[in-house]
């Protein structure tokens, strides 16, 4: 019989490339539930399904999600298999974040369109102020 491997804090810092600060502030989060092993429970023993949610964790920072955000639905998936529920909250969440990004998106726009402007202004009076001075010059 095969069993599940584990892995030490060290392993999945290597892994994923992170802190193992990161890894125990994930901890923290709920996000990861290492058993404890060896005197006074000290070392961490990390499962298949605690890399499982390292990995989520990590794909959902990518996508710009909040942990809470991130632990709400990677606990979905905890839960019993009725994917319905899970997909849900799933494309909530995402809407919810993709209308953040689209807001952000209009602002930055905004404040580029802006800047442009000033810039067009800039250049005109710096035109201005370089075509003054070569005119008083030249008489």
């Amino acid at each position: 019989m095969a069993s599940n491997p584990t892995y030490t804090i060290s392993d999945l810092a290597r892994e994923f490339d992170l802190t193992t600060r990161a890894i125990r502030f994930y901890e923290d989060m709920g996000l990861l539930q290492p058993q404890r092993e060896g005197p006074g429970g000290r070392n961490r023993v990390y499962s298949s399904r605690d890399r499982t949610r390292l990995k989520l964790t990590l794909r959902a920072k990518r996508l710009g999600l909040s942990l809470t955000e991130a632990k709400d639905i990677i606990d979905t998936y905890d839960s019993p298999r009725d994917t319905g529920p899970q997909l849900r909250k799933f494309l909530t969440i995402l809407a919810d974040h993709r209308r953040q990004l689209e807001e952000q998106m209009a602002d930055l726009v905004a404040n580029l369109d802006e800047v442009k402007t000033h810039e067009k202004e800039a250049r005109a009076l710096l035109n201005k102020i370089e075509q003054g001075g070569k005119t008083a010059r030249a008489g």
